[in-house]
């Protein structure tokens, strides 16, 4: 967990790089039901900012496995997005969800857990394996991405 984990008094003034890898057993992902495929890559910069507050901004990349929600062909979802998040022990910023609370006399910012907490956002808990997926014949369960299914046709009888 190389740089995720940061002593916030040796921030200088450019920040500190916040570089590494979560791998799918870390324990910061012990209770999620999201199966990752390979680690949770994390790159990006926690600065000081006015009031004892910090800003992390990083790219967060991931790789989920699911099935179709139409379907439940296994898919891989890819989750890849810039986070902007806030550290602060001032309450009146705790109300913002891009805020995370940081005890007043905080020595350390652990960001595995909004590292959790940011990817289980944007992973969707209803994947696709495509836009345009078809699903399955509600009748005989057939996968209509493959083609019409042998059922009669809505509204007709057999």
């Amino acid at each position: 967990m190389a740089m995720l984990r940061v002593d916030i008094r040796q921030i200088g003034p450019a920040g500190v790089q916040t570089r590494g890898a979560l791998a799918p057993d870390d324990p910061a992902f012990e209770g999620l039901a999201l199966p990752f495929v390979g680690p949770v890559e994390v790159d990006g910069v926690l600065r000081e900012s006015e009031g004892g507050n910090f800003i992390w901004r990083a790219q967060v990349r991931a790789t989920v496995a699911g099935e179709c929600r139409r379907c439940l062909t296994p898919v891989h979802q890819e989750v890849a997005d810039q986070v902007d998040l806030v550290f602060s022990s001032d309450p009146d910023l705790l109300d913002d969800p891009s805020v995370y609370a940081l005890p007043p006399q905080a020595v350390r910012i652990d960001l595995a857990q909004a590292v959790r907490e940011e990817v289980t956002l944007r992973a969707s808990a209803f994947p696709l394996c495509r836009e345009g997926c078809q699903g399955l014949c509600p009748e005989c369960g057939a996968d209509l991405n493959a083609g019409p299914c042998r059922c009669a046709a809505p509204g007709t009888t057999n």
